[in-house]
């Protein structure tokens, strides 16, 4: 897939410096120098990504709309276990203690997005909702719960576009990510 001697890299530089990439610098320019080269080989005019790492369907999307690439981008909602717990290939690494808690996970997530089905607009108070159930879990270590635009990435202080309430966080050794949207 690569030259011994290669020097030649795509790189995101708005959307991929908080968030997963914030733990992860340059994780997101060889994502997008992976998935061009493979748009490219391929030929393809669509391509489906999940939503569940919705930080990689806006870094794809921006590549595809600034590089005029010609390949349509297809969300694909996350697919979740029947307690609400995002699939992912992790869940199979969480001990017996910790697969229990963490569909709290979605649970925390969809109160905080009750409140702004119920009226509120702070980003702050809704991230404060769901702040609570997450750092209740005795074994849940929060890396980051964000509001953030759904387009750009960059935070929000009040709800009045589409935005994504974003959490991401370790049960041990083990990282799970998550989201829902926030729709005014």
């Amino acid at each position: 897939m690569y030259f011994p001697d290669r020097s030649v890299t795509v790189t995101e530089s708005s959307l991929s410096g908080h968030l997963c990439g914030a733990a992860r610098p340059g994780h997101f320019d060889g994502v997008c120098t992976v998935v061009l080269k493979l748009f490219l080989l391929s030929g393809a005019s669509a391509a489906v990504f999940g939503e569940k790492d919705f930080q990689q369907l806006a870094v794809i999307r921006r590549m595809v709309r600034d590089l005029d690439v010609p390949v349509e981008i297809v969300p694909h909602p996350t697919v979740r276990e029947a307690d609400g717990l995002a699939m992912s290939s992790r869940n199979v690494r969480l001990s017996p203690e910790h697969r229990a808690d963490a569909p709290r996970i979605r649970r925390a997530l969809l109160a905080a997005r009750d409140l702004l089905k119920s009226g509120e607009r702070s980003a702050e108070t809704i991230a404060d909702a769901a702040r609570g159930l997450l750092e209740a879990s005795p074994f849940l270590k929060p890396d980051y719960l964000a509001t953030v635009d759904e387009e750009t990435l960059q935070p929000v202080a009040t709800i009045e576009r589409p935005a994504v309430l974003a959490f991401a966080g370790f049960y041990g050794e083990v990282r799970l990510i998550d989201h829902v949207r926030l729709l005014p």
